[in-house]
Order: C-alpha cells, then sequence, then structure tokens
C-alpha cells in the first residue's frame, strides 16, 4: 500500500546510540529524493530539534529540518498550554525539555508549581526525585513525557524515561499522564503537523511497545523493523502484530 506520509522513530531506527544505521539513512534520503512527507516523532526529551538536526548532519551526514522533528518536550507543551491550569513548572529533565517549556512561557518553581514534568535525566538526584515528589503530593499535576523503560545504545539497553518515572509513580502512589509514544496526545499532534489523515500516513519503528502500540492504539498502520529494541525473536509473540515487519528498512519499497 502506497502511503502519503511516515512518522518515524529515531533512537533504534535511524540510529543506534552514537552509531548510524545504515539502512535507517538510506530510507530518508529515498523520501527526500521522491517528496514524500515525513515527520521524525520521537520520545527523546533530551535535545531540542534543531539540536537534534544538527546531531543528525554532524554525526551522521543527514540532513534534515527542524520543522521535520516533533519531539515527546514539543507535545508535552501543548499539552499544558490546552489544560491551561497554570503557568508554573518543575521539571525533572535535560536542556531539550527544560529550555523548550520554559520558552514557551512557563515559569520554573520548585515548591508550588502547577505542573511536575520527568523526563529522561541522566544527571539525575536524589534531591530532584525528593522536589517531584512533594511537589505532586502538594497537588502538582504529574505529567510523564514517555514511557519509554530503556533507551538502546551502543552499549545496550539503558534506563529510560520510564524507569525515572516509574520510580516517581512508586513514591507519590499516583499515575502520571503520559505524553509520548505510544499515547494519542504526540500521535494526534503528528498527524496535524504532516496536514494528513491517520489512514495516510504509517509509524515506522523498532520499539513494539511504544512505536508499534502507538500506531495500534491510534488507528495507524504500522512498520516494524528489526533494528533495535524489538528483536526478531520476540516478534512471534507479540499480542497484536505491526502491520509489517522487516528486518532492515532497506526491505521496504517507499
Amino acid at each position: 500500500m502506497a502511503y502519503k506520509g511516515y512518522l518515524i522513530d529515531l533512537d533504534g531506527t535511524i540510529y543506534l546510540g552514537k552509531e548510524i544505521i545504515p539502512a535507517g539513512k538510506r530510507f530518508v534520503e529515498q523520501l527526500q529524493q521522491s517528496d514524500q512527507p515525513f515527520l521524525f516523532v520521537t520520545n527523546n526529551t533530551t535535545k531540542t530539534p534543531e539540536a537534534v538536526a544538527e546531531r543528525l548532519a554532524k554525526e551522521f551526514d543527514l540532513h534534515v529540518q527542524p520543522s521535520t522533528i516533533y519531539t515527546a518536550s514539543l507535545a508535552t507543551i501543548d499539552y499544558m498550554k490546552e489544560a491551561n491550569k497554570g503557568n508554573r513548572v518543575y521539571v525533572i529533565g535535560e536542556s531539550g525539555l527544560v529550555d523548550l517549556i520554559l520558552a514557551a512561557g512557563f515559569v520554573w518553581d520548585e515548591e508550588e508549581p502547577d505542573y511536575v514534568v520527568v523526563g529522561l535525566d541522566t544527571e539525575i538526584t536524589y534531591e530532584k526525585l525528593v522536589k517531584a515528589t512533594l511537589a505532586i503530593r502538594r497537588g502538582a499535576e504529574f505529567i510523564g513525557t514517555n514511557p519509554d523503560k530503556n533507551i538502546p545504545t551502543e552499549r545496550g539497553l539503558l534506563p529510560g524515561a520510564g524507569s525515572m518515572i516509574a520510580l516517581i509513580e512508586t513514591a507519590v502512589q499516583r499515575s502520571p499522564i503520559m505524553i509520548g509514544k505510544p499515547n494519542a496526545v504526540i500521535m494526534n499532534e503528528a498527524v496535524k503537523v504532516l496536514g494528513l489523515t491517520k489512514d495516510e500516513v504509517i509509524m515506522v519503528g523498532d520499539n513494539y511497545e511504544t512505536d508499534i502500540q502507538a500506531g495500534i492504539k491510534n488507528g495507524i498502520d504500522t512498520l516494524l523493523v528489526l533494528s533495535g529494541f524489538t528483536q526478531k525473536e520476540d516478534v512471534p509473540n507479540l499480542p497484536v502484530p505491526a502491520t509489517y515487519t522487516v528486518d532492515s528498512l532497506d526491505e521496504w519499497e517507499i
């Protein structure tokens, strides 16, 4: 089936840690050559779209516009603006999350925030977890940027944002509002950005729990590539199969 647009994961699909996945690079370049609309939809909140585009160019010689990158950070901001519960926020995360939230007009408040946002933070400390826990217990809305338990790297599967969110969830005995894949917030916004409908696009990714479930739960066809998180031996046991499964994106005809 021919699709009018592609929603594409990054980590584990286009690159793996600091290493490019050659078939992923070729896949994107073919989309560019054929003028096919595409949008990278990533649960990675550690970098801004501009920083992601710069990294793709410098490290992997893959050249895309920042406007083709939609992160869980942007989706979190969209959610908070629509919720309209205030503008005070405490964030556990890195610059790609914190800087964007503050630039969007939210004000840092560690004591009485309206929202506590938790994403991946490679410099996590116990004190950060304490501040988040106390603020949520005082009534702040608890937002998790994305549920990824692990992030695939050249070292192996490392703790992801979902692992940190789970720790705080245990401490506050309350489930967060979860923004990133496979949840509806980020997928609905991504389809809007492409200017297409859900039946005109396909979600491409390596992680069944996030990328492929994002499609399954939101009525979007899926292409599972076995280059990162989900392994070939996992496929027969998946509860709902992806629409398509390939070992490499070289196998996919655009």
